[in-house]
C-alpha cells in the first residue's frame, strides 16, 4: 500500500513540474536557480562547519 502511495506522489510531482515548465518556463527557471542556490548555500555551511571542527572548534 505504501509503495502505491509513493508512486502516486512521484507521479503527481512529475505532472506538477511539467505543468509549471509548460505554463511559465521563466518561472520554472527561477525555481531551479533558487533550488541550486539553496543547495550551494547548504554545502558551503557544511564546509564551514567542518572547517571550524578541523580548526579545533574554537
Amino acid at each position: 500500500m505504501a509503495v502505491n502511495a509513493k508512486k502516486i506522489a512521484v507521479y503527481l510531482l512529475v505532472v506538477f513540474v511539467m505543468y509549471v515548465i509548460i505554463k511559465d518556463p521563466a518561472k520554472a527557471a527561477d525555481y531551479v536557480q533558487i533550488g541550486f542556490e539553496g543547495i550551494s548555500d547548504a554545502a558551503k555551511a557544511i564546509g564551514d562547519f567542518f572547517s571550524w571542527i578541523a580548526d579545533g572548534a574554537h
